[in-house]
Parts: C-alpha cells; structure tokens; sequence
C-alpha cells in the first residue's frame, strides 16, 4: 500500500517476478499515486475513502478502481461513476456483514471487498455473502513478523487464512456395490456396527447424518467416492489447482452460475474425489 514510501518499488518487483499475479495498490490517494501504482503493474487500485476524481481517472485510463466506502450513499455514487466493486472499510467498525446484507437487498449489483476488523474468525462470515468477492486483513501478515523478517511465520499464516476460508472437511464416503441387495446388506451392517440410521434413496442408501452413501450399483470410483465439503467450490478448484489436483471439468455441476461440486481427474486408492458446496 501507499502507506509505505516502497510501495511503488514493491508493486514493480512483484509484478516482475510474479507475472501472472492478481496485483492490487492499497491506500491510493492521489491521481499521481494511481498512475504510478498502474505504471508499476497494479491491476487494480484500491483507496480508503471515496474520491470522484481518483475514481475517474482509474476508470478513465481503464483501470480497476475499489473506493473505500461506508454507506450507501458513497456506494452508489462509486457504482454511477462505473465502480463495479468497492471497499467497505472499515468492516467491522461499520457494521460488518449484516449492514451489507440489508444495503445490497437495494443495491443488488453492487460487490464489495471487506477489510477493518476481517480476522480468522470471522471470515468465512463475510465470504459466505455472494455480494462480498473478497476480503482483506493484517492477521495474515504482522508488521512485526515483516520487520523480523519471519516469512516461514507469514507464509503459514497465510496459508492457515486460506484453509480457513475454504473449509475443506469429510463430507460422507460413498460405498460401491454391485446390486440392491449386497448395498441393503452393506448399509444395515454399518448401521448395525455404529448404532446409525439407515435411510434409503433411489439410487443409493445413507446410513448415519449421511456420513455413508451405499451405492445400489457401482458408481464412480473404483471402490467409491469420498466426498470432501467446502465452503466454494470455486476457490476450492483454483488452490487445489495450485497444490497439483487436476480436475474433470466435465463434471462439473453448476447451479445459479455458481459451482456446487466437481471431481478431481485421478482416483486416490481406488476412490474417486469430488468436492461439494457446503
């Protein structure tokens, strides 16, 4: 951010080294710091508050531009302006989530980027609102740890912010059989060994609060399927991605132009993956 002195010299190095990188300025003031964070290679300018004429200079040279705002008004006058997201700063001290959940039933095109108070805890709060694309907070990187040049430190903080946002857990284990009768079976001896309920279906027997799914035929997978939760599919995809899954896109099932699950490419131990929406 312009908060520092470095920050046009950062932006440049970043995006020298790091091309492909999403790369924001933060604390953009003036008209000349916007120009010379886009010269650095910033694809987008983010500010504290809102300015009509820093926010049509970035709009007017093509550039991305997120106003800091606080309430309606300002967010309306940045989405007249050809703001199509803007930053809600600070977040907390604002009314957090709940005030933009009843300003975006009115401004229902409106997205925002959250920072202010945005911790570990309550993340998954402000990112579990469709109109919220993104989030921002210094819980993933301390100035003091900056200073101590303590980057194993940051990058495991950051790391643990993004396991917390997308949530990744056990969903149900899905059992191949090859008929009704031996998924009958399979399905009354789990119940019967853990004390669970068994519940039938049309293609498939759930035995518990669906943490077994007996299929009556053989279904994907080998062995079967396990089903890993997440809280977006999507952002799920991109860092999984990042760590080396491969994923069969034709699998994928999307609802309201939101995807809802998808299998990876390649069986673990005989059992095919798929990742579900929460």
């Amino acid at each position: 951010t312009f908060r520092t002195a470095c920050a046009e010299e950062c932006i440049k190095k970043i995006h020298e080294e790091l091309p492909n990188m999403l790369l924001g300025a933060g604390t953009v003031l003036t008209v000349d710091q916007a120009d010379r964070a886009m010269a650095a290679g910033a694809s987008f300018i983010v500010a504290p508050g809102f300015d009509p004429e820093v926010c049509k200079h970035v709009i007017d040279k093509g550039g991305i531009m997120m106003p800091g705002t606080a309430t309606s008004g300002e967010m309306q006058q940045a989405m007249n302006m050809g703001c199509e997201v803007v930053k809600f700063f600070p977040a907390e001290a604002n009314g957090g989530v709940d005030k933009l959940k009843n300003i975006g039933a009115a401004l229902k095109t409106c997205k925002w980027m959250c920072t202010g108070g945005v911790n570990a805890k309550n993340v998954n709060n402000y990112l579990g609102y469709n109109q919220i694309i993104a989030v921002g907070g210094t819980w993933m990187c301390k100035s003091d740890k900056i200073k101590a040049g303590a980057w194993d430190e940051i990058t495991a903080m950051s790391k643990e912010a993004v396991n917390v946002m997308l949530g990744l857990e056990l969903g149900h284990i899905g059992i191949n059989c090859a008929d009704e009768a031996e998924a009958a079976k399979t399905a009354e001896t789990i119940g019967s060994l853990l004390s669970m309920a068994v519940k039938p279906g049309n293609s498939s027997i759930f035995v518990g609060k669906k943490e077994f799914e007996i299929m009556k035929k053989p279904g994907r997978g080998t062995h079967g399927h396990i089903a890993i939760l997440t809280n977006n599919v999507d952002r799920a995809i991109y860092h999984l991605s990042q760590r080396g899954v491969k994923f069969d896109m034709d699998s994928k099932n999307v609802k309201d132009g939101k995807t809802i699950a998808i299998y990876f490419a390649d069986e673990v131990a005989g059992f095919a993956i798929h990742l579900v929406q929460k």
